[in-house]
């Protein structure tokens, strides 16, 4: 059971291997030459030939074959860390390097969990698939040709009959392999089908609590749960079953050679040394096979989990540009269209003109179009049609990476890391001083909170979760105003915030521009009143596009959404008396 996939993936892995391996058969060899040495002197006592110098020969045999055993023994179990810690560090490496060119379009075709299952639990399955069972598999091929041709020299016939058993462990395991694959298999997809439930569960676990869903779903779990028992307890009785198969065929075997070396020794076709020596090697033809006979779940674990990581690093990439951003930054756009599936259009015939340093906004009711559009922008979706170009550059021909390195995204639900405010900062401008990272929170009104707490050096939870929703926007608005890119895109980006520290916030975006090409998307009109231009999508199209003054002049379906919104904002009315006069003032949210 070796995929040679496995192998040409972690070359590196194999220089152990074969070193491990052939430590082994050292430790064989000095083995077998210490059991020689004691049957030839219990030969020469019972003979009454032994003298002092056999005796002295016999101390200095088994001293040097404790040595040598004990130094590979040593040396194997090294090698066999360092095979492990090599395959482990490699396919990590290659699943993190697959995810970041999959982008998050990874998601369409494998679940988080299963990410994050192969990643671990599979990566340490094929640790000790490389570390335990690939040596002493090649090991196991060696070991019964070694001893049967030092036993050869004594006895032909014990032998032969101890090599043709040998196979008959690898035949018990063949016979085996068919249906354990099947329900490792399934094994496999139970745990991964309980840890996306788990995971969903545990995001959602608020939501549950709130709608009082959590006994039906913590109903649904335990369900799964004891699915995955059973499977786990037909693959534990499997692989319980498949040891006692191989334990009765290895002893078999073993007495199957001892009985021919005695009845040899009764013919006097060897003497009584000679059969000492098959009974005590007897066992060494068979024990290499029983242990990996014991690694048989090792590696049917290692090649589900191959399987599951060959699939993640088999999914089709987007097609990746190698051309550098250019040093203009303009954005644009012509009949620009992206679908999902191949028949809805979510961006039909968009045109888009954002000039070095202009400041554009993107507005419209939900599922028009506008975070597809940024998603474009940004490289995370391919497979437009039409034109879209970044300083003259379709962005699809774009390096990836240095696409990305040159825009900076700032969606409704940025990511903090637990740390420190310090540290979630310095993610966008590593070399930055205390003095911009105080003046990037000033920017977004979060310096005064900041200095009421632990400064800099407050500590944040997984996800920001100690700070309010509002507080993690203006935290990652901070963040993006030190990164310091000639292209900027804000989707929802001020979604969290109270109406004071949204004016601040779009202040300090408006400030961009000028030295950045800023792309603002927003659902709130009220914020987007200061851009140079504005495009309003409707169902995947340009519906208008112009200056706020001038939209709301025209009537179309800007000025729509614009008396909406107000019409909500002025919720109140209050009515003052002064003497005979009676005034009406609005109240703004």
């Amino acid at each position: 059971m070796i995929d040679k996939r496995l192998i040409g993936i972690v070359p590196g892995s194999m220089r152990y291997v074969g070193v491990s391996v052939a430590l082994q058969w050292a430790s064989l060899v000095a083995n077998m030459g210490m059991v020689l040495a004691i049957c030839r002197t219990l030969s020469a006592l019972w003979a009454g030939t032994a003298g002092e110098r056999d005796l002295v020969l016999l101390a200095v045999c088994v001293v040097s074959a404790a040595v040598v055993r004990g130094l590979a023994a040593m040396g194997s179990a090294r090698m066999g860390f360092l095979a492990s810690r090599e395959v482990k560090r490699t396919l990590r490496h290659r699943i993190y390097e697959k995810l970041l060119r999959l982008g998050p379009s990874y998601r369409e075709d494998v679940r988080t969990s299963e990410v994050v299952q192969v990643a671990v639990e599979g990566c340490d399955q094929l640790e000790t698939y490389f570390g335990a069972y690939l040596p002493q598999f090649f090991y196991t091929m060696l070991a019964p040709l070694t001893l049967f041709v030092a036993l050869s020299f004594v006895n032909v016939p014990s032998a032969v009959v101890l090599l043709v058993c040998v196979p008959l462990i690898p035949v018990a395991i063949a016979a085996v392999q068919t249906w354990a694959k099947r329900l490792l298999g399934r094994y496999w997809g139970q745990y991964t089908e309980l840890g996306d439930t788990f995971l969903e569960n545990l995001q959602g676990l608020t939501t549950l609590k709130v709608y009082q869903a959590d006994e039906f779903k913590q109903a649904e779990m335990n369900e799964q749960a004891e699915k995955f028992r059973r499977i786990t307890m037909r693959v534990l009785t499997m692989q319980l079953n498949s040891i006692t198969i191989m334990d009765l065929v290895a002893y078999g075997g073993a007495a199957a050679g001892v009985a021919v070396a005695l009845s040899q020794m009764a013919a006097g076709a060897i003497d009584l040394g000679g059969c000492l020596a098959v009974i005590l090697l007897a066992a060494d033809y068979f024990i290499p096979m029983r242990q990996l006979g014991s690694f048989f779940h090792v590696a049917m674990n290692g090649m589900a989990a191959s399987e599951k990581i060959f699939r993640l690093l088999g999914l089709p990439e987007p097609p990746a540009g190698g051309e550098a951003f250019p040093a203009r930054c303009d954005v644009r756009a012509r009949d620009l269209r992206f679908s999902y599936d191949g028949e809805r259009e979510v961006l039909d015939g968009v045109g888009l003109d954002v000039p070095a340093g202009g400041f554009v906004a993107v507005v419209g009711e939900s599922g028009c179009g506008k975070s597809t559009l940024a998603a474009l922008l940004l490289g995370r979706l391919r497979g437009y049609r039409g034109s879209l170009t970044a300083g003259g550059v379709e962005v699809g021909a774009l390096d990836a990476a240095d696409l990305l390195a040159h825009v900076t995204y700032v969606g409704h639900e940025s990511y903090l890391f637990k740390g420190t405010v310090r540290e979630n900062l310095l993610v966008a401008a590593p070399g930055a001083t205390d003095d911009a990272l105080w003046s990037a929170l000033e920017a977004t009104r979060l310096a005064g909170f900041l200095r009421g707490e632990g400064g800099l050096d407050t500590a944040l939870l997984e996800r920001g979760a100690n700070l309010s929703g509002g507080q993690r926007q203006r935290l990652a608005i901070a963040r993006a105003l030190l990164h310091e890119t000639p292209v900027y895109v804000f989707d929802e980006a001020a979604s969290n915030v109270d109406a004071e520290s949204e004016d601040a916030i779009m202040a300090a975006v408006r400030g961009l521009a000028g030295r950045a090409t800023v792309i603002l998307i927003s659902h709130r009109l009220a914020s987007v009143m200061g851009a140079d231009k504005i495009l309003v999508l409707d169902d995947g199209r340009v519906a208008e596009c112009g200056r706020h003054d001038e939209l709301v002049a025209a009537g179309g379906r800007y000025a729509t959404l614009w008396r909406a919104q107000r019409e909500l904002e002025d919720y109140g009315v209050v009515t003052k008396v002064t003497g005979s006069s009676v005034t009406t003032e609005r109240g703004s949210a």
